[in-house]
């Protein structure tokens, strides 16, 4: 009979102890851990939106906290406390652009920046499979400066369209990837230091969604592109010159976070100051300026 009780508290207490070690074992996962954040080349965000950082834990997304960036590009704030368990077993990191206020708990389709961890590290990039994705490196851009809506010989300089007439007859100046759902692209000048809309645009052989600078005497040619002739913005006057500006492509968060370009901008070139209307002008490739990161566990 003793023995048998010398079993049962033998056994209790190891189940006991068991249990003790289980609960050690979820406290530690429960304890909070730092996850240390940085980022190069972000945009900031108007007051309708945030970035939000997530963890990949076996296939499901862990918020990390939202973050904005500062007009001084400073990201605020930096260092962010997980749960500990999330951060080690984390495979990868991705940045996302939400709403604010927010009420879906997972991530939305705008995803700006991914990587993957190894040995705590992960270099964060728009390339990479879970975030934006899409490979510029095959990106090209051509525009000529016309004023097509009102007339021939009026204003030329005064409007771009991104499209080609090297081969005599207009041809779409843009090869662009397809953007995954949450992103757009946009056309800008740069007019007087000052970027000016040219329209958003899924497909580089379409019409934008924007002729609220152009003339309404003649229809647009069937391509991105604007005519600056009415309703400025404050600061500028239409007609106007724009040789000596910027010719830009962007791509934005869908729906759009503000009404600046946004941080993405794979193609962009000096308009010349001595530029020729109706001649076909070459863009670069402006990979240096797309947004990096870096998550550190």
């Amino acid at each position: 009979m003793k023995k048998l009780v010398f079993v049962l508290m033998a056994a209790i207490a190891f189940v006991a102890c068991e249990k003790e070690v289980d609960d050690t074992m979820m406290d530690e996962k429960s304890a909070k851990s730092k996850l240390d954040l940085s980022f190069d080349g972000l945009s900031p965000l108007g007051p309708n939106f945030r970035y939000e950082g997530w963890l990949i834990v076996d296939g499901t997304p862990v918020s990390t906290g939202k973050f904005n960036i500062t007009p001084s590009g400073q990201m605020s704030p930096r260092v962010f406390n997980v749960k500990k368990g999330d951060v080690e077993d984390a495979a990868m990191f991705v940045l996302s652009i939400e709403p604010q206020p927010d009420n879906d708990p997972g991530p939305s389709s705008t995803k700006i920046l991914g990587g993957a961890f190894e040995n705590g590290m992960a270099d964060l990039s728009i390339m990479h499979g879970a975030a934006l994705g899409t490979d510029f490196a095959g990106s090209m851009g051509k525009y000529i400066l016309a004023t097509p809506t009102n007339g021939s010989d009026t204003n030329e300089k005064s409007g771009i369209w991104f499209l080609d007439l090297s081969s005599g007859a207009p041809m779409s100046g843009l090869d662009l990837p397809m953007l995954p759902d949450g992103w757009i692209y946009e056309g800008w000048t740069v007019i007087d230091g000052t970027p000016v809309t040219s329209g958003k645009f899924m497909k580089a052989m379409e019409v934008d969604m924007f002729d609220g600078f152009s003339s309404q005497e003649n229809p647009g040619p069937p391509f991105p592109g604007e005519d600056y002739l009415m309703n400025a913005p404050s600061g500028l006057s239409f007609p106007t010159d724009i040789s000596g500006g910027y010719a830009v492509i962007s791509v934005e968060p869908y729906p759009d976070n503000g009404p600046e370009p946004f941080a993405i901008k794979p193609l962009a070139g000096m308009i010349p100051t001595d530029a020729m209307d109706h001649y076909t002008y070459m863009m670069d490739l402006n990979a240096a300026s797309f947004p990096t990161g870096m998550a550190k566990k």
